[in-house]
């Protein structure tokens, strides 16, 4: 099996973690939350600003590992607040809104400052 590094500028990286792994046609990407990298700074305070921004961060990583939005077979999204259901669901919906992926929604396990909202995904892309 080969493990291939995704990374890219377009979303939030450290050294703990890798925003994405590709092995064959699988694309695995870590748990993103609302970090706009233009500014390195929560892209807003609701659950709107950050879940719009945490997926447009995990897209990015789809992106530069090969894949697409149509390539997403799954989501899972961690909520600081579980009641910030529907503020998730207005944002994520604009992105899935047809034919969406399989998905999994929890409460997020840890408390960091400031963060409503962190996902991650699965996305299968044709070899």
């Amino acid at each position: 099996m080969t493990k291939q590094i995704i990374s890219t500028a377009g979303a939030p990286s450290s050294q703990l973690y890798s925003q994405g792994i590709r092995t064959g046609s699988t694309i695995y990407v870590s748990g993103m939350v609302g970090i706009d990298t233009t500014t390195a700074t929560m892209a807003g305070p609701t659950i709107q600003d950050q879940t719009r921004q945490a997926l447009r961060n995990c897209l990015a990583i789809v992106e530069a590992g090969g894949g697409s939005r149509d390539d997403i077979v799954l989501v899972t999204v961690l909520l600081a607040d579980p009641a910030d259901f529907d503020g998730m669901n207005e944002e994520y919906a604009k992105v899935f809104a047809a034919d969406p992926p399989a998905r999994a929604v929890a409460k997020l396990g840890v408390d960091p400052p400031n963060v409503l909202v962190s996902i991650m995904m699965t996305a299968h892309v044709e070899s």
